[in-house]
């Protein structure tokens, strides 16, 4: 990609350094087509503002994706984009790739839209590809409306592509298709695999491109630590069994290999396995020894949410009951002194749930913050900032720290 130009930041929201805020918002409201349009659609519980919470994000060119899963009643969208650019503090979304992909605009759409997004990714070939769960109101009372799919769009038309839908066999009961994470080494992506986690049934599915086929690993690893199931953040205490949830991929080796690391939720250790293995379908069933424990725990509170790692091989990682961003330069032992900290901050990173690293020549990260065992615990509160889009340059994150390449310890 062509460099950018740099990012404007709210200038009176700085309070996190290294990062910048480029967007926060008290509740999330957006790009209807009118005012009236907006009127009716709240009018009609197609829109409860309450019940919007941003999850995911990805980045390319002038925009960013933003995920809002169909949790609750009243999600009018389910994927959206904002400006690269900032320059508003809380900015309205704009539904992707318009409203008739969407529920509020189109309910009989016969799983020909998006149903209800929880995690997307876009590969270096310039193509969105996105994970859709299919169920809608998990929060409350979950249908399955649509079976879990990856849809794929051009970036260049915004055009739908592809739809792959997850095949039967594949999806348990209860399944959460929840990340998905890209692999390809060639220039035109001809050997592109997916690899996307099932968080509450413990799987890690594999897709494809070429022939669009899947298959699915299963391994102890997947599985949420009883010891690492029970959180607390800002006076809140709850259980999560969540499994295998972040997935960060290295950097293609000189022997044109990488590795995939990945951790449960409910989790204080992180694992790996080389992606030879996840790329070979034969291997489904002769692979248990190939799943590797990677150093040390994180140590208690040590549960993390979505991880990347940038082209120096620096990895970062959300600490959701620290309020923290954490960092590793993967050429380190993994183990403790190794492990630095990129901020912590007990406002602004209240819940880091997805981080992003863009593909530009001078790498950024990307973190959204969302409070968001909060938002399921009780309505959060309207008059404060409870979502934030911050960024920081990968370089400027790390240096002089534990995690910068540059310092041997």
């Amino acid at each position: 990609m062509l460099g950018l130009t740099r990012f404007q930041s709210i200038s009176s929201d700085t309070e996190t350094p290294p990062f910048n805020t480029l967007y926060k918002w008290k509740y999330v409201d957006f790009e209807f087509p009118s005012e009236r349009h907006r009127r009716y659609a709240i009018a009609n519980g197609d829109f409860v503002p309450k019940n919007v919470l941003p999850l995911g994000l990805e980045v390319w060119g002038s925009r960013i994706w933003v995920t809002i899963p169909s949790w609750r009643q009243g999600v009018p969208a389910t994927l959206a984009t904002v400006s690269r650019f900032g320059g508003v503090t809380s900015p309205r979304l704009k539904p992707y790739p318009d409203w008739s992909f969407h529920r509020a605009f189109n309910k009989n759409n016969n799983c020909t839209g998006l149903t209800s997004v929880f995690r997307i990714n876009i590969d270096h070939c310039g193509r969105l590809w996105v994970l859709d769960s299919g169920q809608i109101d998990s929060q409350d009372s979950p249908k399955q409306i649509c079976p879990p799919s990856i849809i794929v769009f051009d970036l260049k038309t915004d055009m739908p592509i592809a739809r792959y839908i997850i095949p039967k066999q594949y999806v348990l009961q209860d399944s959460l298709y929840a990340n998905i994470i890209l692999d390809s080494r060639r220039e035109d992506c001809s050997d592109l695999h997916a690899y996307i986690s099932d968080t509450w049934r413990f799987g890690l599915l594999v897709f494809r491109e070429s022939d669009e086929s899947f298959w699915r690993f299963s391994h102890h690893f997947f599985y949420p630590d009883p010891l690492a199931s029970n959180f607390t953040l800002h006076g809140l205490n709850f259980q999560w069994t969540d499994g295998i949830f972040g997935l960060a991929l290295s950097p293609v080796d000189k022997f044109e290999q990488r590795t995939l690391y990945f951790h449960p939720m409910s989790s204080y250790r992180e694992f790996y396995v080389d992606t030879s293995v996840l790329r070979d379908s034969l291997r489904v069933n002769n692979s248990a020894n190939d799943f590797k424990l990677l150093g040390e725990s994180r140590g208690l509170f040590g549960q993390s949410s979505a991880s990347a790692i940038d082209k120096r091989g620096v990895m970062f990682y959300g600490l959701v009951t620290r309020d923290t961003v954490g960092c590793w330069d993967s050429k380190k032992s993994y183990r403790k002194q190794n492990l630095g900290v990129v901020a912590m901050n007990k406002e602004t990173l209240i819940f880091p749930n997805d981080i992003k690293i863009d593909q530009e020549e001078r790498q950024s990260i990307w973190v959204i913050s969302n409070r968001l065992p909060e938002f399921q615990s009780k309505p959060l509160d309207p008059n404060d900032y409870n979502y934030r889009i911050l960024y920081t340059d990968t370089i400027d994150a790390v240096q002089g720290t534990v995690c910068d390449p540059n310092i041997q310890y």
